[in-house]
């Protein structure tokens, strides 16, 4: 029997920013790879990097599991690995490197490796995964093994043939979600996900994905993994896992991580219909758009099923902006789907884009008026981000700067020359998270004043940072106003 370690290029304490926040999710990408592997006869092992110090501790799982395959390969669900960030990309070439030691054949599947196969073939990979990952590698994997030589009729690959880089034709995307088995949950140390999580947000949660791809056109949003596609697993399937990772692990939270969660017609009805049957009880979040969560049936039965939090792409106030963007979505749009979800006790949360191309100041007042006017439950906030093969990308690539990638997910630099310098677009993200914080402060000591009874700790606490926040917004008012004449 064949053997294959699976591995991911996250490291949590590269990214220093997500590992003070705590909250971490397994490589949900890489167990459905591996589950798909082990269906079919291979053995399977990982080496999970989420909690590793240094890529140089993959040698120990090397060494001792002899694999005849390496695969990298990162989970397509998560917007970090999609960010592609250096400190990652590097952690994966030693990787790479370490493994060559190991006379094992190396793949790599990963939104960075799709747009940039040609550095990791240059530092020692085998082969490059392009795009969804499984059944090619289970193509790939079952080639070389049967010992054929047609790796140029296998799609989705990218490999050296001496001088010469071939590319083959692409391979479609997996429409029937519900032929794959469930992610190998079994191989991560779910245990030490669970404590990372009480420890720092007294609750555990998980990641799960019910769809993959997305058939909308937002022109800077990447999607090298699952493309346009739209293609859904049933409700019956995801209530299976659910079933089954209640039991095993004990949840409290899910993280449904699909870009659009629901969006097939029926669908959350009949997910909600099925979960208050099975008696299942927890609490989730989502990622949606505003112009569909204006729908009352499917925000009725998102509250029935457990969500209590949406989040929303708002990215900008500016309709002007939101047209740039190809975003298919009006101010007005947004403004409904917040109240309704409140109306229904679902956490209304944004998504903010600040330095999109031709943004001018007016455009970010407006963005700023709607965050004050809607006071979500959270945003979260950050610059336009050039991503290869993106509508986006090729409209500022000739602005670019010599850094086209961050290093961490906390970084939030600029890399194109844009209305703004850099600098000022850091501190406007630390002045509206703030200004935000401010008026979240405000609204609750008003609420303490004229509801005294119905006061918790939480709420005092809340209403008493205005103390901080008001003049902490003040300053970082003025420095944002220093910043706005500093060369681009």
């Amino acid at each position: 029997m064949k053997k294959i370690l699976f591995t991911h290029s996250y490291f949590l304490h590269f990214d220093k920013k997500q590992e003070n926040i705590g909250r971490p999710y397994a490589p949900l990408g890489t167990l459905c790879a591996a589950a798909l592997m082990r269906a079919n006869g291979y053995e399977v092992s990982l080496f999970d990097t989420m909690f590793a110090q240094s890529p140089d501790e993959i040698t120990h799982s090397l060494k001792n599991s002899s694999p005849d395959f390496l695969v990298i390969y990162d989970d397509g669900f998560n917007y970090l690995t999609k960010m592609c960030l250096t400190n990652m990309r590097e952690a994966a070439v030693r990787m790479i490197e370490l493994a060559s030691a190991f006379n094992c054949k190396i793949i790599i599947s990963s939104s960075d490796a799709t747009d940039h196969f040609e550095k990791y073939l240059q530092a020692g990979a085998d082969f490059v995964l392009v795009g969804e990952g499984e059944l090619t590698l289970l193509e790939l994997i079952n080639t070389i093994t049967s010992g054929a030589n047609d790796l140029y009729n296998v799609p989705g690959i990218v490999f050296l043939d001496g001088n010469n880089t071939i590319k083959t034709i692409k391979r479609n995307v997996l429409k029937e979600l519900d032929t794959l088995p469930m992610a190998a949950w079994d191989l991560a140390d779910m245990n030490k996900y669970k404590s990372t999580w009480l420890k720092h947000e007294g609750y555990f949660s998980i990641n799960i994905a019910t769809t993959r791809g997305c058939p909308f056109k937002c022109n800077w949003c990447a999607k090298p993994i699952y493309g346009n596609r739209y293609n859904s697993r049933s409700p019956e399937n995801v209530v299976t896992e659910l079933k089954y990772l209640m039991r095993t692990y004990g949840f409290d939270h899910v993280w449904f991580c699909d870009d659009i969660f629901g969006l097939k017609p029926g669908w959350v009805q009949e997910f909600a219909a099925l979960v208050n049957k099975e008696n299942l009880r927890f609490r989730f979040k989502i990622q949606s758009r505003a112009d569909l969560l204006l729908q009352p049936a499917y925000v009725q039965s998102l509250q029935q099923a457990g969500c209590d939090n949406a989040w929303m792409g708002a990215e900008s106030g500016s309709q002007k902006i939101l047209n740039a963007m190809d975003k298919g979505i009006t101010i007005e749009q947004i403004h409904q789907a917040t109240n309704l979800l409140k109306k229904h006790n679902i956490k209304p949360s944004l998504f903010i884009q600040f330095g999109y191309l031709g943004e001018t100041k007016e455009d970010i007042k407006l963005t700023i008026k709607m965050i004050n006017e809607l006071l979500p439950h959270e945003i979260g906030i950050s610059v336009s981000y050039p991503l290869p093969g993106t509508g986006f990308y090729e409209k500022v690539k000739e602005a670019m700067r010599e850094k086209t990638n961050w290093t961490d997910s906390g970084e939030l630099a600029l890399m194109f020359r844009n209305t703004y310098a850099p600098s000022f677009y850091k501190q406007l993200h630390r002045f509206v998270h703030n200004n935000y914080k401010c008026r979240i402060a405000v609204t609750r000591l008003r609420e303490m004043i004229s509801q005294p009874g119905a006061v918790s700790i939480s709420d005092i606490k809340k209403a008493l940072s205005v103390f901080y926040y008001m003049p902490v917004t003040f300053i970082d008012k003025i420095k944002l106003f220093t910043l706005q004449n500093v060369q681009a």
